[in-house]
């Protein structure tokens, strides 16, 4: 009985730890595995609706968040696959939820794909507002430094990518090659 009672415990332990290795189905994006999402933060709270000779407004339906992660994902081929930033911009928009990194670091690459860098650097901003350990937004924040011809301040983003998540990572790689002028992105 112990011999089993060994053999049991030993598998469970073995399928526990393969359960938490593997990567889940949330942390996916429209199949390509080099990106994945952070969970988008709580939904704000509801504002209470104006009231004009005693009628309410509807709130906005909210989206739940497998909208929001399919409403990501499309706007993710919008602008990585067919390089439709503006649509790809406007359909991030459309989410209501720029407090969410993912989206405000995808809308300033958008914008600096399209030359507005200005917008750009305040969506890389509000990004890192939302999350200062987002390591893509820190890449693309780099890159945007580097185009505009400060790369003091690209290399100081690239040692807080790889403070992030270390050399090896797609983020500090491609940073890298920017600012030596290797890659283009």
């Amino acid at each position: 009985m112990t011999k089993s009672f060994g053999r049991s415990a030993l598998l469970a332990a073995g399928l526990l730890g393969l359960a938490i290795a593997l990567p889940g189905p949330a942390g996916a994006v429209g199949g390509d595995p080099r990106e994945t999402l952070t969970p988008p933060p709580p939904p704000p709270p509801p504002r209470p609706a104006p009231t004009q000779n005693n009628t309410t407004k509807k709130p906005p339906e909210k989206k739940s968040e497998q909208q929001l992660r399919d409403g990501y994902k499309a706007a993710y081929v919008m602008i990585y696959d067919q390089h439709n930033y503006v649509a790809g911009i406007d359909k991030l928009k459309s989410l209501g939820r720029d407090d969410w990194a993912d989206v405000a670091n995808l809308i300033g690459y958008s914008s600096r794909k399209l030359g507005r860098y200005d917008d750009a650097k305040l969506w890389y901003e509000k990004a890192l507002a939302a999350d200062p350990n987002h390591a893509r937004t820190w890449s693309y924040y780099g890159m945007w430094h580097a185009e505009q011809g400060n790369l003091l301040k690209a290399r100081d983003f690239l040692a807080k990518v790889e403070t992030l998540c270390g050399t090896a990572c797609k983020e500090y790689v491609e940073l890298k090659g920017v600012i030596e002028g290797t890659r283009v992105y």
